[in-house]
């Protein structure tokens, strides 16, 4: 794999989501993009478990078990600002073993489906993010292949990125600056996505009393 930038697409004005990215599409097979398939990222939640905190008000840590079909023989655990563990696809088994320690939070489960693209050196993932059964969101995925350091590329990613989203280009990932150097890894791009996804959920949270 190459190196790797995951952003959300705002959705168009007037428009809904699957309109939207069906815009976006259209303006990659304009360029002369080329559908290669499908692709899916899931995410859910779990949280320490009540009886594993004490009594001294300890606040509980949030671990997210997240599955990409790029890497179909694998699972991420990641937890915020933490540690990104890859096994093998046994481990969703163990979060079972471990719902002592780890209980999977209710309703936590979003994932981002849609179509795969090839242009060039380029791979695009625009995503439909969903929650149940609603659409939250636009996931776009660019992953430029022939380079394996996010320093020595971000420029022409960047380039790439503003020929289709415009004014919604995004600015360089986190991971980016914390990697520096550093050779790019899967984990890069699960990270990424669990912070687009936080980020998504976050902007469906309503007051309960602004609820009609």
């Amino acid at each position: 794999m190459g190196v790797t930038c995951v952003s959300q697409m705002p959705v168009a004005e007037g428009k809904s989501v699957q309109q939207t990215v069906e815009l976006l599409t259209r303006k990659l097979e304009m360029l002369g993009a080329e559908k290669q398939g499908t692709f899916c990222v899931d995410c859910e939640t779990y949280h320490t478990a009540a009886s594993t905190l004490g009594s001294q008000g300890q606040a509980g840590k949030l671990m997210y078990v997240m599955h990409n079909s790029e890497y179909p023989l694998s699972c991420f655990a990641l937890f915020e600002n933490g540690p990104c563990l890859a096994a093998d696809t046994n481990f969703d088994v163990l979060m079972v073993k471990l719902k002592g320690f780890f209980q999977s939070a209710k309703a936590s489960k979003i994932e981002t489906r849609g179509t795969r693209y090839q242009y060039c050196d380029f791979l695009v993932k625009v995503g439909t993010v969903t929650m149940g059964p609603s659409a939250r969101g636009i996931s776009v995925e660019v992953e430029y292949g022939p380079c394996v350091v996010a320093s020595d590329c971000w420029s022409l990613l960047l380039e790439f990125l503003q020929s289709f989203l415009g004014s919604h280009t995004p600015g360089a990932p986190a991971v980016f600056g914390n990697r520096h150097d550093a050779v790019y890894s899967p984990a890069d791009t699960m990270v990424q996505y669990m912070e687009l996804f936080n980020k998504i959920r976050k902007q469906q949270q309503v007051p309960v009393a602004g609820i009609r």
